[in-house]
């Protein structure tokens, strides 16, 4: 490889990893309606978190009101909110 086709790789690279892709936060708003079995089950299936990882999202969902409980593309996002809203808890995506 020569000096110039190095140049040329470090180059691209430097392109292609410099892409930021927009972050969006998927929130979920306390409420008086759910339990909290329900959301952190919610949780777990939707979003996948253990059972901790819920747990503790559905303590910060009730004492602060609301909370991101994942962060990432809208593509990514979508389902999610889509499926959690479905369970009947409010939720919304963030930029």
């Amino acid at each position: 490889m020569t000096e110039k086709d190095h140049e040329t790789l470090i180059l691209e690279l430097t392109e292609t990893t410099t892409e930021v892709l927009p972050t969006y936060a998927l929130v979920v708003y306390n409420d008086d309606v759910n339990t909290f079995d329900h959301v952190i089950s919610t949780l777990m299936r939707v979003c996948k978190h253990t059972y901790e990882q819920a747990t503790q999202c559905t303590y910060l969902i009730h004492y602060k009101g609301k909370y991101a409980v994942k962060h990432g593309s809208l593509k990514e996002l979508k389902p999610m909110h889509d499926a959690i809203l479905d369970e009947g808890i409010w939720c919304k995506i963030e930029k």
